[in-house]
């Protein structure tokens, strides 16, 4: 197995002594406190700094932590209270619906799934936390990119993906699709990613009433689907855990 990489290593040190000693430090303290070449100090820095990771003061020329590190923790305690908040209407939802739920974040140009409830029931299941879906052509992702203009900028203009002959590629399309979002205040995607697998998605909402994830049922196109459309009385579960998922991050009037 191979070793660390010594100048990540030395990044993450220099980032834990800015975060855990006085608030703004010079470079002649950083590589003194580490043990380190000016050199290779000022190497670094200059790097995180480009990154947005260190800011540099212009007067004293010290350093302290930078805004998209802060960014990306403020990141990380977003989607772990989300998960923790969804937790028990998920597993409502699932138990209500009989079907899967996934609850999903928006990261790197699609979906991340931070949260997946078994459906309940004897059937061999592989659990899906940590995997991606696409924004196009899945609820979750099609609520996400209705609701979060930041998704849909991450999509792109050009044609997209078909994993079905039911898959929305053309922008024009997809954006036909956002605005109904919209309107009904709810996604569903029939066979468009998965042949015979069919979804049905809604928007959580924060205190701010800012997107920051959905969740969705998934299943079999005959237990989700009836005479061709989704399950209004599914559509009705889903809307009523985000509802109640949004309250519980403060969203009292959503």
């Amino acid at each position: 197995m191979p070793g660390p990489i010594q100048s990540l290593s030395r990044a993450a040190a220099i980032l834990r002594l800015l975060a855990g000693g006085e608030r703004r430090l010079g470079l002649s303290e950083v590589a003194t406190s580490l043990d380190l070449a000016k050199g290779t100090a000022h190497g670094i820095l200059r790097t995180l700094q480009q990154e947005g990771f260190v800011e540099q003061d212009p007067e004293s020329g010290k350093y302290q932590l930078g805004a998209e590190l802060l960014r990306l923790g403020q990141s990380y305690l977003d989607v772990h209270e989300l998960r923790a908040r969804a937790l028990v209407w998920a597993d409502d939802l699932a138990r209500a619906s009989g079907e899967t739920v996934y609850l999903g974040v928006l990261h790197q140009h699609g979906v991340l799934i931070v949260h997946h409830v078994f459906r309940p029931d004897d059937t061999r299941q592989v659990l899906e936390v940590g995997s991606m879906q696409p924004l196009h052509s899945t609820a979750l992702g099609k609520v996400l990119l209705a609701y979060d203009p930041v998704a849909r900028g991450q999509l792109g203009d050009g044609p997209l993906q078909a994993f079905t002959p039911r898959t929305l590629t053309g922008p024009e399309d997809i954006d036909a699709e956002c605005a109904l979002v919209r309107e009904r205040g709810w996604a569903d995607a029939v066979e468009e990613t998965w042949e015979g697998v069919a979804s049905i998605g809604a928007l959580i909402q924060d205190r701010r009433r800012n997107p920051v994830g959905a969740v969705c049922v998934s299943g079999a196109v005959e237990r989700v689907c009836e005479d061709g459309f989704v399950r209004p009385s599914l559509v009705a579960s889903v809307r009523d855990a985000a509802r109640a998922i949004s309250r519980d991050l403060g969203a009292n009037r959503f």
